[in-house]
């Protein structure tokens, strides 16, 4: 019996990726290819979905090359949450002044809507207690109101339909306008079962999406996995090279696929805490230019500052809560590159290059061993160095976007020590970022016993100690590294039929690695951390209080 497999087709910040993924959750083939990044102005992000699509199409066509197209049984999209604008005939319609129609989409990480987002936020309405209380410039309101406001003419007045891009791959594969819970109820403040709210929509300003049962920003929607439309069009086989009516999950957003491609993993045997628990007893952490950290719940839990709850956003049927770092990768490659000793540590990693794995970052951590050297704890180097990690804002818990870095304890040395240093700091303050947000999610109910780690920066073995060490919790990283492609598959395995769930399929589907255990004589060390931690963010209050008197 020949094997059958699924792909998963990730859609980052600056690539595309494509697996072809067997029935227990194993990468067989990878690809990837880069997608253009434009800056037309500051804070303004954007990309082109003509090109994401045909970047999809290659790297399928890729990973498939080498099985026949029966085996291939199902497909699943996850991508970024950018806005992807599109007119009556579904053709793209620029979201930049210069008015390239190519120019189509508004990035996730695009900040041109700050204000129209702290407007929203100012009118207090309800539906904003489901995000924390605060309306996130990220989120697709406050963007799609910067659109009607700066570009009425040449994008909103053209404008037909507003996709989330996980949505818009969707649709391009299978024909269907029926969009995701995920992106919706996330992004766009759907709640299920009742929908939208139409007060909410006409209370700032955009009333004219109400028109035609909300058909521009989706009048139909499914839960992840579903399975969409009749498969693939024979349009869209075509240019996968897959055969047509191959099934086709509905999407995720890229990072609750990372989510779906570990909180589900089986883990009996490995003695940890929540053997035997419910997943609502586990954190999914997606690391990568950002940090997502996100669980699930039996009953909606309102936690101040954490996105949600909602309903079968990730896993059908459970509450979802999601907190956040704005920066986290992001973060540390710019405090590394920004450096004076910056040029010094590459220049010593390239005399390393016969060294298997040298890179920077293997380079900082070895050189942080050594300063530590055999009688203590690298973890410990970090006690006069104190950072506050929110260079980009504050995403959870304290949903607040105009908060800044800061750093405590620097000298007027610029060594390489003093940048690796500096980098520990980094990493720890970004740890300590994680518990807050563990903190405000116990209080309000949340019980986690364990964190499931994914995305770029659980590949730094130190950057997953810490974050054991500073939460006093145990770490478990997948067997597969790509984890995101693995939650992806996960959807076209569902859709597929193959499996009964989203629950089956992830339990097939994502295998635990292995488990970093806290360092329990540095319980102590983490606790006067955290207490610093918090006080520098009340310094930093009561500064900005000060400078506005």
């Amino acid at each position: 019996m020949a094997e059958v497999y699924y792909v998963g087709v990730d859609v980052g910040t600056a690539s595309v990726r494509a697996a072809l993924v067997t029935r227990d959750g194993l990468l067989k083939t990878t690809a990837e290819e880069p997608i253009t990044i434009w800056k037309p102005q500051p804070e303004h992000y954007v990309q082109s979905s003509t090109e994401i699509w045909q970047k999809c199409c290659s790297v399928v066509k890729e990973v498939t090359s080498r099985v026949q197209r029966s085996q291939v049984r199902g497909i699943g999209f996850d991508a970024t949450c950018s806005l992807v604008v599109l007119d009556k005939n579904f053709q793209p319609v620029p979201v930049t002044q210069e008015d390239d129609p190519q120019k189509n989409v508004v990035m996730w990480m695009d900040h041109r809507a700050a204000e129209q987002a702290a407007r929203i936020t100012n009118t207090g309405h309800r539906v904003l207690s489901r995000v924390g209380g605060v309306m996130s410039q990220e989120m697709q309101p406050p963007k799609l109101l910067w659109l009607k406001e700066n570009l009425k003419e040449s994008c909103w007045d053209k404008a037909a339909h507003f996709f989330d891009l996980p949505d818009y791959l969707s649709w391009k594969a299978t024909g269907s306008i029926t969009r995701s819970l995920c992106t919706l109820v996330c992004k766009w403040t759907y709640c299920p079962p009742d929908g939208w709210d139409s007060s909410f929509w006409t209370s700032i300003e955009l009333e004219d999406l109400l028109e035609n049962n909300f058909s521009k920003i989706g009048s139909m929607t499914c839960p992840p996995g579903s399975p969409l439309a009749e498969g693939l069009t024979p349009e869209a086989a075509a240019d996968l090279g897959l055969n047509p009516a191959t099934a086709v999950g509905a999407s995720l957003i890229d990072a609750h696929a990372g989510g779906l491609g570990v909180i589900g993993a089986d883990v009996q045997g490995f003695n940890l805490p929540g053997e035997g628990l419910p997943i609502t007893s586990r954190m999914a952490m997606i690391c990568g230019t950002s940090t997502c950290h996100m669980a699930v719940s039996e009953r909606p839990l309102f936690v101040p500052g954490v996105w949600g709850p909602y309903l079968s956003a990730m896993v059908p049927g459970l509450w979802l809560n999601e907190g956040g770092q704005s920066a986290t990768g992001r973060l540390i490659d710019h405090i590394v590159e920004g450096h004076a000793a910056y040029t010094q540590l590459q220049e010593q990693v390239n005399q390393r290059v016969p060294f298997i794995g040298a890179d920077i970052y293997t380079y900082l951590n070895s050189h942080l061993a050594l300063m530590a050297n055999s009688h203590s704890a690298v973890d410990l180097l970090g006690s006069s160095l104190h950072v506050w990690p929110d260079f980009h804002g504050n995403r959870s818990p304290l949903a607040d976007p105009a908060l800044k870095g800061m750093v405590i304890g620097l000298s007027l040395s610029q060594t390489l020590d003093d940048l690796a240093l500096l980098y520990l700091g980094t990493v720890q303050a970004l740890a300590l970022g994680t518990r807050h947000i563990l903190e405000a999610m116990k209080e309000a109910g949340h019980d986690i016993r364990t964190l499931f780690l994914c995305g770029g920066l659980s590949k730094n073995p130190l950057f997953v100690q810490i974050q054991a060490n500073a939460t006093g919790l145990p770490v478990v990283l997948p067997n597969q590294t790509e984890a995101v492609l693995v939650g992806a598959a996960v959807l076209g395995a569902c859709a597929s039929r193959d499996c009964r769930s989203i629950q089956e399929a992830m339990e097939n589907m994502a295998q635990v690695g292995r488990v970093v255990e806290p360092d329990q004589e540095l319980q102590s060390f983490y606790e006067r951390k955290y207490k610093v931690f918090l006080q520098l963010f009340s310094h930093q209050r009561e500064y900005q209080a000060l400078m506005k008197h």
